[in-house]
């Protein structure tokens, strides 16, 4: 028998980077952002737990990458959409980075994540522009 791992956040990236990228596709010097948004809106699927942060995606959501909270070292947060939603990137003992894209609650999430990382890792994370 496991440790119940309880779900924090499920869920895809914030509807708003979709809107807002395909009213930019009306242009056609954005569309490889507008393609870019569709493809989260589509694949791209995020899980929070109090064990660990699981990635989902690529094409057709064939990627998976989970990540436990001893691993990360640092997590830093970019509001995006006027702020309803934002970038976030996981850094982990290794050097890799794990990006966290149109994260809707992201304040929030940011708050839990932050929650279940060491002491040395919640002095070195920050977010911007919060």
């Amino acid at each position: 028998m496991g440790i119940k791992e309880d779900v924090f956040y499920e869920g895809g990236p914030h509807i708003g980077d979709l809107i807002l990228n395909l009213l930019l596709g009306l242009t056609v010097i954005c569309l490889p952002l507008t393609v870019g948004a569709i493809v989260r809106a589509l694949w791209l699927r995020y899980r929070i737990t109090n064990r660990r942060i699981s990635v989902t995606g690529g094409w057709m959501g064939q990627t998976r990458s989970d990540i436990i909270y001893a691993e990360v070292t640092k997590v830093v947060t970019v509001p995006r959409g006027l702020g309803l939603w934002g970038d976030m990137v996981v850094t982990l003992k290794d050097g890799s980075r794990l990006e966290l894209r149109a994260m809707p609650r992201f304040r929030e999430v940011y708050d839990y994540i932050n929650s279940k990382l060491s002491t040395k890792a919640q002095a070195v994370s920050g977010s911007i522009g919060t």
